[in-house]
């Protein structure tokens, strides 16, 4: 049965579409290692494009169904599963985070009787971020598997005054996402990527996807992540312990694709909850400057396509790889791009993102994809 299903797998993946493999290669021309990417069109057609290396070291290209740190995009992931609670009654979005972990956000003008569970996913809390980052190479080594638990990096937030009141500004705030998974774990009394295997990683199927804990490793086969430190090049970071816990899950562009056709397709949240997620406010000027046209719902991104009308995902970036991804409104076509490593200009690295998502999503430069 196994290799039966190896088979079919590899038989669904066709000849990449001519502009799908141009964008991975001009990724690659900007002087990044590697890049992958997997179109699913309407048909439930695999594209696969790759391009450079997976290995700077040893020269070797980029796995096609290698393994990635997604990043930020956990963050929907897990709200997913915040909004699978509320569908189920357990819990509200407009509960305090008072309500279900009292007295943890507290002092310097952070209150949690003020900040909801709405707040949070919406990034609207005005919660500050205060992560422990390496800035050297020397300080990468030296600091690669430093340990910190979900409280401590939360009283680091504390540590700072909020950027705005609840609900009155829109800032980025990886801490109010640890905060989602404490509430998580307080609603079902289980760790929260208990609740993201059971409700959504085992019923849609993700075998390639998994939470490492505190392990430095990524499953393999992967490519090697790299960063740009303070020497310039790129730097090999793959081994480290990941801070950000939602950070460190690690998938394929398989797997991505499969759960947000799934989520946009209705599999995985009732239509109220849905609604709700995919409702969305204006981004911060300096993130709507890098992602033009870009609003946020609750754990998903909305931006605007070339040929028309919008589509939804999470990018990520961190730790080695930068991901990309998008699905249309009805979830039936999809693109989920992995890049491991960064560029000096960012700005260039999204852009080149961007042509290659909102391309695929179009359908610009498709062939017929070839059977077997």
């Amino acid at each position: 049965m196994r290799t039966l299903l190896a088979l079919l797998a590899v038989a669904a993946v066709a000849t990449p579409p001519t502009d799908l493999q141009r964008h991975t290669d001009a990724i690659h021309a900007l002087g990044l290692p590697g890049a992958q990417a997997r179109l699913v069109t309407e048909d439930g057609r695999h594209h696969v494009a790759t391009s450079g290396f997976g290995d700077l070291g040893a020269g070797r290209p980029v796995p096609p169904e290698g393994r990635f740190r997604i990043a930020s995009t956990g963050k929907a992931f897990v709200a997913t599963v915040a909004l699978q609670l509320v569908g189920e009654g357990r819990l509200r979005l407009d509960d305090t985070v008072e309500r279900w972990l009292p007295g943890v956000v507290r002092g310097n003008g952070n209150d949690g009787r003020r900040i909801t569970v709405r707040h949070l996913l919406q990034h609207t809390s005005g919660i500050h971020d205060d992560f422990p980052d390496y800035t050297t190479e020397a300080d990468f080594l030296r600091h690669r598997y430093d340990v910190y638990t979900p409280e401590q990096l939360v009283a680091r937030a504390m540590a700072h005054r909020p950027h705005f009141k609840p609900g009155k500004g829109w800032g980025y705030s990886s801490v109010g996402y640890i905060l989602v998974d404490m509430i998580v774990e307080r609603v079902t009394g289980n760790p929260w990527w208990t609740e993201v295997e059971r409700r959504v990683v085992r019923p849609l199927g993700l075998t390639a996807t998994s939470w490492p804990g505190l392990s430095p490793e990524v499953p393999r086969p992967h490519a090697r992540g790299y960063q740009i430190l303070d020497t310039g090049r790129q730097f090999d970071v793959t081994e480290q312990v990941v801070v950000d816990p939602e950070a460190a899950i690690t998938s394929t562009t398989r797997d991505l694709n499969t759960f947000f056709r799934a989520l946009l397709g209705g599999r995985l949240l009732r239509p109220a909850q849905l609604a709700a997620m995919t409702r969305t406010v204006p981004v911060d000027p300096g993130l709507a400057e890098i992602l033009p046209g870009a609003r946020y719902g609750l754990g998903l991104m909305r931006r605007p396509l070339p040929c028309g009308g919008v589509y939804w995902g999470h990018p990520g970036g961190g730790a080695g790889y930068i991901t990309d991804n998008g699905v249309t409104a009805d979830g039936r076509r999809s693109v989920v791009l992995s890049v491991n490593g960064t560029h000096p200009d960012f700005t260039q690295q999204q852009q080149a993102a961007d042509a290659l998502v909102e391309g695929a999503l179009c359908g610009a430069g498709t062939t017929r994809p070839r059977r077997g």
